[in-house]
């Protein structure tokens, strides 16, 4: 498999699994009571709903990052630009999927 081929199927996978997994978290989302942080806290506190929130959140960051490097690989033409911004592309997804699972790790440890 070629590099272009592997990026193109990683985007489709993950998009597939984004359909099931964003229809889990909308289909819990929607059967909790309230909205209120004690209530999501207490959701994300079950060891199912935990995991696949942080497989939802580590998919969407991936995907997003797949994403965003298609349109920089595509319209930015300068070479020293466009490797620099690859590079900013990953260490901002990075760094996005560190706050987000160091939110989730928070919220549902209750820490």
């Amino acid at each position: 498999m070629t590099r272009g081929s592997g990026h193109f199927l990683a985007q489709r996978l993950t998009a597939v699994a984004l359909i099931f997994l964003g229809l889990w978290f909308l289909i819990s989302i929607l059967l909790l009571d309230d909205l209120q942080f004690a209530a999501v806290s207490t959701w994300l506190g079950i060891p199912l709903n935990s995991i696949l929130m942080v497989l939802t959140f580590v998919t969407l960051v991936y995907h997003s990052q797949l994403g965003v490097q298609i349109v920089i690989e595509d319209y930015v033409h300068g070479p020293t630009i466009a490797v620099l911004s690859l590079r900013l592309n990953v260490l901002a997804h990075v760094l996005l999927a560190a706050a987000g699972l160091y939110a989730l790790a928070t919220i549902g440890f209750g820490v």
